[in-house]
């Protein structure tokens, strides 16, 4: 069964007594101030309103793009929060898909929605697996070699 809302306060109240040492008038006024706190929160809840401050989504759109890939994190231009990479659930969770990102936010269709570091580790790791060399040679090989129709081969009468 969910707590009311004057349970969850005492709760928290007695967590922050075992903390630290508080006469009754501060309880009292602790007990108060964190009830109605939690009835504004459950009132905005009810109502559909973010618990968010305006100032933090604010913050995710004042990112620039450019800015938002960084060596360790990439910051996602819709909801401001951190990752390593921007992966096609969380975009999915917006409504978008990684080609309507980049060009939501004008980012080259080339560029990788991960970290810098993320990145480099993947591009070294081609590398070592030869994937620079094998791509030139398939390359060479689809100019060497007349072009094949697309779609199924056709059958003979």
């Amino acid at each position: 069964m969910a707590k009311s809302l004057l349970e969850m306060a005492a709760d928290i109240v007695k967590s922050q007594c075992q903390g630290t040492s508080m006469t009754t008038e501060d309880v009292t006024a602790a007990l108060s101030n964190t009830f109605n706190s939690l009835q504004s929160l459950q009132a905005m809840e009810a109502q559909g309103e973010s618990c968010e401050s305006p100032d933090a989504t604010a913050a995710a759109v004042d990112v620039k793009p450019e800015k938002s890939i960084l060596k360790n994190k990439i910051v996602c231009l819709e909801c401001g929060e951190s990752f390593k990479m921007l992966s096609p659930k969380h975009l999915r969770s917006h409504g978008l898909d990684g080609r309507s990102y980049r060009q939501k936010y004008g980012l080259p269709l080339r560029q990788p929605l991960c970290a810098k570091a993320l990145s480099d580790k993947r591009k070294k790791a081609g590398k070592a697996r030869g994937l620079p060399d094998n791509l030139r040679k398939a390359i060479a090989e689809r100019k060497g070699s007349p072009k094949k129709s697309a779609g199924r081969p056709r059958k003979k009468s």
